[in-house]
């Protein structure tokens, strides 16, 4: 690999900043005989161009102010500073930013993570540094050395503990920013990070078992069939198709409230994985469920597919995916439900629908409902269709729904015309909207009033699209309409029937 004069740049400016290290100033920081490896080993993977504005006492200054927060450190948990590092209180600066500053084990998700929730706070992120370091201390936290990781080595070779640093560079705070919040969301972030992770084994096992069990003595109330495509589905997610964040199993049950017997959903205490890891507390009425909810709580089916509604905080901002098994008594009835929250995997969105269970059964029984000769132009474009359809609309739309949009998008798709195809959630917490329209005629402004029209239509919290757009002619966006949460707008259904593509 040849060295261009930014990299010369980057490693005078280092070497510099270790003599500064060496000649006394900056004090607190990393022993004299380290420093120069270990400023290396900081700035390793930081770009050039991102430290050509810098001074030796600012390149400096950012590790040996990383190294005194990492001095004490309990075991199992992140220590977390918020400043705005500055000449005259702290003798170096980061380009008139302020830092976030993590110590904390190492593990998967944590950058994004970060990132993301800085990203949440509307905090505009400049630069991140991420070393990895092994690292040794004493049973009570005291930092005693800090070493660079040698190349290709997975894991320590010894006691230490490899932990990763993080330096992250935001807008300059405001006088008026609460530091103290800022730091207890970053901590609670990691925090989930830390509980997903540690918990991900037991939970990925959890579904394994469900599998076995299916296998061995399948519900009584349902079919081979469903047992089978349900069993497939899941070890199909076991297989990095699904990244596991948390896990809980509930009890379905009878209260009275009010004076009314109402099906309650509660969680089973010491059964949370997880970000789902803390029992709840909620009341009786708390787990009361809303009526879409109710209908399907007590339907004999296996799975439930859908989103939640609430975003991850761990790997990256999406809602979360939500896959429950449900349970049911010797007797058939549904007396409960074994829930997992995660996201689906890039794979997992990449895989033909052809090798995913349930997925390739629901495909083939809409081909069959629409009639086409599988080897006809009509059903090789119906099945090129379900194959760039949104795939969480495939998961979470049954066969019925799903063969009369799937013909409605492939029609759409040959026509240069203006086609809404709306499905509302199953629970009522979105509306899913697909339109499509002549590629030419798709552009940010468009895209821009499409949201405005369905937001003030449905009455919307929020939105999320996606774009599509390929060597076809036509362009294809993907809305997914958030409703307030806790509330079914009773007018849904009713905006929906109004709604019309002339509005678009």
């Amino acid at each position: 690999m040849s060295t261009t004069t930014h990299d010369l740049d980057k490693s005078e400016l280092i070497s510099r900043a270790a003599e500064l290290a060496r000649a006394g100033r900056g004090s607190g920081g990393p022993p004299h005989e380290e420093v120069g490896d270990l400023l290396a080993a900081y700035y390793r993977h930081v770009a050039p161009e991102d430290l050509a504005e810098r001074s030796e006492s600012d390149v400096y200054g950012a590790l040996a102010s990383h190294y005194r927060l990492a001095q004490q450190r309990p075991q199992g948990r992140a220590e977390v500073r918020v400043f705005t590092p500055s000449l005259a209180e702290h003798g170096w600066s980061a380009g008139g930013h302020s830092v976030v500053e993590v110590v904390t084990d190492d593990m998967p998700f944590l950058v994004d993570s970060l990132t993301m929730e800085l990203s949440r706070q509307l905090r505009a992120v400049h630069l991140v540094v991420h070393p990895h370091f092994d690292v040794e201390r004493a049973i009570t936290g005291e930092l005693q050395r800090a070493r660079v990781v040698d190349d290709g080595a997975m894991e320590p070779q010894d006691s230490s503990v490899r932990e990763s640093w993080m330096h992250v560079e935001i807008d300059r705070l405001a006088d008026d920013d609460d530091v103290d919040q800022i730091v207890d969301d970053v901590q609670r972030v990691l925090r989930d990070v830390r509980e997903a992770v540690e918990d991900w084994p037991r939970t990925r096992q959890r579904m394994l078992d469900i599998v076995e069990g299916l296998r061995s003595d399948p519900p009584v109330e349902l079919t081979a069939e469903e047992v089978r495509q349900g069993a497939e589905l899941l070890e199909w997610l076991v297989d990095d198709h699904f990244t596991f964040l948390g896990y809980r199993e509930y009890r379905l049950e009878t209260a009275e409230i009010e004076g009314v017997d109402e099906d309650v959903l509660r969680a089973v205490p010491g059964t949370g994985l997880g970000i789902l890891r803390a029992d709840q507390t909620h009341s009786t009425a708390f787990a009361r469920l809303p009526d879409p909810v109710k209908v399907k709580a007590r339907e004999k089916s296996l799975l439930v597919l859908a989103k939640a509604n609430s975003r991850a905080t761990v790997h990256r901002p999406a809602y979360l995916d939500y896959v429950g098994v449900k349970t049911f008594d010797e007797s058939g009835q549904v007396v409960g439900e074994q829930r997992f929250l995660g996201l689906f995997s890039s794979t997992a969105y990449a895989e033909s629908l052809t090798r995913i269970p349930l997925l390739r059964e629901k495909a083939r029984e809409v081909l069959r409902r629409s009639g086409f000769d599988p080897r006809s132009y009509a059903g090789r474009a119906l099945m090129d269709t379900l194959e760039t359809y949104p795939r969480d609309e495939l998961f979470h739309t049954d066969v019925a729904q799903l063969a009369t949009m799937a013909e409605s998008a492939m029609l759409a798709r040959e026509r240069r015309a203006v086609r809404a195809i709306i499905r509302p959630d199953t629970y009522g917490r979105y509306v899913s909207v697909l339109v499509y329209l002549p590629r030419d005629r798709y552009n940010t402004a468009v895209r821009e009033r499409f949201s405005e029209i369905l937001l003030e239509r449905l009455g919307g919290e929020s939105i999320e699209f996606t774009v599509r757009i390929n060597e076809s002619t036509t362009a294809r966006v993907h809305f997914v309409v958030h409703l307030p949460r806790g509330e079914t707008d009773p007018t849904v259904t009713g905006q929906l029937r109004a709604l019309d593509t002339n509005d678009l």
